[in-house]
């Protein structure tokens, strides 16, 4: 079974953030040397929990798919880019994911898609959606996203979220956590900001392409505003490489 994983990163200071946004055109040498590695993409962030256009120089991530789950640790733990990404990094955390469904397509592919048959997930389940919005529509996208940070800010059940991008404004990702199916459905698809614009979004045709996708938790590790990524982590192997100081070496290679 393919396995995904989402590793954060927060980059603090002048010189760190300089050096990851060189990342963002030097790390896709490695990336793309990382035989065991099915899918990748570099991401940034937005202010706040992400979900704003305005971006957030500190916070970036790297999304990837690999064969398996050993893989999946392996490659976090050893490949070149996570390691040098984590010594640079104030903090880190890496969520570990098992597909359980997935519809659409990300850059002409649908990266998640299970081998077997859609299964129910016991205990946390994670949802990804991404979409490529119209430039035509971009306004009008953004005006919605304040009503639906809010919501989910206020949501008791939501146990971790952030947004992520490809480009600033145009291409988003949206990333959260909940404890288990029934909330994340009442969140989506109920008459609140989030259910309404999605409505929206169906009936108008803001999208060029889009994917959602869900997935089982497997584990997570490392640290993320100082406290595990979950309130009740689940347990997986610890990445070898904790945050330091930046090396003395120029660590210019991808």
């Amino acid at each position: 079974m393919p396995t995904a994983t989402l590793s954060l990163f927060r980059f603090d200071g002048l010189p760190a953030r300089l050096w990851v946004i060189g990342q963002m055109a030097l790390a896709r040498i490695a990336l793309r040397r990382e035989g065991r590695l099915q899918f990748w993409k570099l991401c940034g962030s937005g202010t706040g929990e992400g979900f704003t256009p305005k971006p957030n120089w500190g916070v970036w991530a790297i999304l990837a798919v690999w064969p398996d789950a050993a893989a999946a640790r392996a490659g976090v733990a050893e490949s070149p880019v996570w390691r040098r990404w984590r010594r640079r990094a104030g903090e880190s955390a890496t969520v570990y994911l098992e597909p359980i469904s997935a519809r659409g397509t990300w850059s002409g592919r649908n990266p998640f898609q299970p081998d077997s048959p859609a299964t129910t997930a016991e205990g946390p389940l994670a949802v990804l959606t991404r979409a490529s919005v119209k430039p035509g529509r971009a306004l009008r996208f953004w005006r919605r996203v304040p009503d639906i940070q809010a919501v989910i800010g206020r949501d008791p059940n939501v146990l971790f979220k952030i947004g992520i991008g490809e480009v600033p404004l145009l291409h988003q990702v949206t990333f959260s956590i909940w404890p288990e199916a029934a909330s994340m459905t009442r969140f989506a698809r109920g008459d609140g900001p989030h259910g309404r614009a999605i409505r929206t979004v169906r009936e108008e045709g803001w999208f060029t392409d889009e994917l959602y996708a869900r997935f089982a938790v497997l584990g997570t590790e490392g640290r993320w505003n100082g406290a595990p990524l979950l309130p009740n982590p689940i347990a997986a192997q610890p990445a070898p490489d904790q945050p330091s100081p930046a090396p003395t070496d120029p660590d210019l290679a991808a």
